[in-house]
């Protein structure tokens, strides 16, 4: 019977995800599940864990279904976000150039990797 209870309160807690597009937090408070137990059947239950991805696939889906529209309707921010995520094998990525300029003299750099002087 302890099973039976178990897998329901699995089942609530994955449909609360969905419901919270993968918020964990409010998921375990919609479902009545401590978020200690969550992490518990997370780590033990690969189906459980499995289950738990697919859920945050589906929230990754939706977000990037919410920017194309943002992108659709003109949004520039939007569009340059898109750009410099998903866009860098194109050239859309920011870069910094630094001239470490010391008229000919060789530059020494010091690292102290113990915090000693």
């Amino acid at each position: 019977m302890s099973t039976n209870k178990t897998e329901h309160n699995k089942k609530r807690v994955l449909d609360a995800l969905i419901k919270s597009l993968g918020v964990i937090t409010t998921a375990c408070k919609i479902a009545g599940v401590g978020r200690t137990q969550f992490y518990k059947w997370l780590k033990h239950d690969e189906e459980f864990a499995t289950a738990v991805q697919d859920v945050s696939d589906i929230a990754l889906d939706f977000a990037e279904s919410e920017l194309f529209k943002q992108i659709k309707d003109g949004n520039t921010s939007a569009t340059i976000f898109y750009l410099k995520t998903k866009g860098k094998r194109r050239g859309f990525v920011e870069r910094q150039e630094m001239d470490h300029t010391s008229d000919g003299e060789p530059i020494k750099i010091n690292i102290n990797l113990d915090h000693t002087e």
